[in-house]
């Protein structure tokens, strides 16, 4: 399943790479990108996931990396 979730406030390349990182290691992240220059962060997840749990998760790495950051849902 893809999901494409924008992102407001995210200042810093690095972070988004930080974020990517963080996110790609969750379990049933099949791939995770985050795009500096669109503000956007989009998932490849395992159909059998609770997307729900996982973007709470996620929520909370873009926090910790960028505390300005919020993620769109």
């Amino acid at each position: 399943m893809k999901k494409t979730y924008k992102l407001e406030n995210l200042d810093c390349a690095n972070c988004a790479a930080k974020m990517e990182n963080g996110i790609a290691k969750l379990p049933g992240v099949e791939r995770a990108t985050v795009s500096f220059l669109t503000q956007r962060l989009s998932l490849e997840v395992a159909e059998n996931v609770n997307l729900e749990s996982l973007l709470q998760e996620v929520k909370s790495i873009c926090k910790k990396v960028e505390p300005s950051c919020t993620v769109i849902v």
